[in-house]
């Protein structure tokens, strides 16, 4: 019973120093290789690899935050000639409209002076012909009275040539007359200018 408790008892301890090496909470070897494998990475990478991640991302951040301020300094420089287009708007706005007040005074006044002037026109043009129509008048009246004078002598010709005993006669001739002095002045009237 002795071998067989020996044999047992090697079997245990036999599974024993089996268990010991295959306990997973229990470092070994490979466990060891590994984690210095990573610390030695993670060394390299700490020394080398992130100081250049840390410098590209602190560059990238500061292009970024440049970008922003350039960006809200433009808003601001926006905002500013906006505000300047909508004042030198407003402005030519108002001179536009005083620029057009201005013009239709002036053209109101030109008006006014066109229409004094062609007052003043049509009254000399009036006046003119008033003017040469008298003198028209008062020549034709010197014509008139000549011609009635010249009639009037060849008339008493004609009357003293004939004989006074006969009226009938008489009044023809005077009747004569007076068509012809009627023809004269319609032809005379006529005649002149209007």
């Amino acid at each position: 019973m002795t071998s067989s408790l020996s044999v047992a008892h090697a079997t245990i301890h036999l599974a024993d120093s089996t268990q010991k090496t295959n306990n997973f909470l229990v470092p070994n070897a490979t466990f060891i290789v590994e984690l210095v494998s990573v610390l030695l990475i993670m060394a390299f990478l700490g020394k080398y690899v992130v100081p250049r991640l840390t410098k590209a991302l602190g560059e990238r951040q500061a292009i970024i935050d440049k970008q922003m301020t350039d960006a809200e300094e433009t808003a601001k420089q926006l905002a500013e000639a906006k505000s300047s287009y909508e004042q030198a708007l407003n402005e030519a706005r108002a001179e536009a409209a005083q620029i057009r007040e201005s013009a239709r005074a002036e053209a109101q006044r030109s008006l006014e002076e066109l229409r004094a002037a062609a007052q003043e026109e049509s009254a000399r043009i009036v006046a003119r012909g008033e003017e040469q129509l008298a003198r028209q008048r008062s020549s034709i009246v010197r014509e008139l009275r000549a011609e009635i004078g010249t009639l009037a002598v060849e008339l008493s010709e004609k009357i003293v040539e004939q004989r006074l005993a006969d009226d009938a006669q008489v009044r023809a001739t005077v009747d004569a007359f007076i068509a012809g002095l009627d023809s004269a002045a319609s032809a005379g009237a006529a005649g002149s200018p209007s």
